[in-house]
């Protein structure tokens, strides 16, 4: 729910150290019919400032002397969370972002942004949505789909087929009903149980299950 209307303008608070660009980005927003309440330099000013004027918005920069903005935005979303962070900041690195990400900022954009996308994330962080440039959100887009799948990381010491095998015996099946599912011969199977369980350094079917399920497998 939007908590404001036309008639009660967002309020923001800007926190971020360049004196120059604080003005400059006050001026735009009073252009844009956002209500500027306050201007910090640095995180525990932003923070003391954030606390007594309750904005519905802190436009936070990321690095400022006498206290970052990484740690302003971990306080201000655990002891007012009804406000809302935007990061604005130069920083493009996946450790600013995903820094950003977990302190609990609901928004993140580069200071090259034009004054249509800045307006639109200070509107939409007010509403109490998740909004980030395209910038960053191609690469918040691209960590998570090279996230491997934790099946495909566990046990690196075996090969394909033997995972596959190691899937089927979590499964509950014996060796017989392997050989039928992967088309293999009762013999090949046995060999490859006998090198899961070396690789493995388990001694029998029971812990290499116990092993397997830890690790997810079997359990579609």
């Amino acid at each position: 729910m939007n908590p404001t209307s036309d008639a009660d303008p967002i309020r923001v608070l800007i926190a971020d150290d360049h004196p120059v660009f604080r003005q400059g980005l006050h001026g735009l927003l009073d252009a844009l019919g956002v209500e500027v309440v306050a201007e910090a330099e640095n995180g525990p000013e932003a923070v003391r400032l954030a606390a007594e004027l309750q904005p519905d918005v802190v436009v936070m920069d990321l690095h400022m002397p006498g206290g970052n903005g990484i740690e302003a935005t971990r306080t201000l979303t655990r002891t007012s969370p009804r406000i809302g962070v935007l990061v604005l900041t130069m920083f493009r690195d996946d450790d600013s972002v995903f820094a950003a990400m977990r302190a609990g900022a609901r928004g993140y954009l580069l200071k090259e942004s034009g004054a249509d996308e800045i307006s639109r994330a200070v509107r939409a962080v007010a509403a109490g949505e998740a909004i980030y440039g395209p910038e960053i959100a191609r690469r918040v887009l691209t960590f998570f789909a090279d996230v491997p799948d934790p099946k495909q990381a566990a046990f690196p010491q075996l090969t394909d087929r033997e995972r596959e095998v190691l899937e089927l015996i979590a499964q509950g099946r014996n060796n017989q009903e392997i050989a039928g599912v992967l088309f293999l011969s009762p013999k090949t199977v046995r060999n490859h149980v006998s090198n899961i369980f070396m690789k493995l350094h388990v001694a029998d079917r029971a812990q290499a299950i116990v092993l397997a399920r830890e690790a997810g497998l079997g359990t579609d």
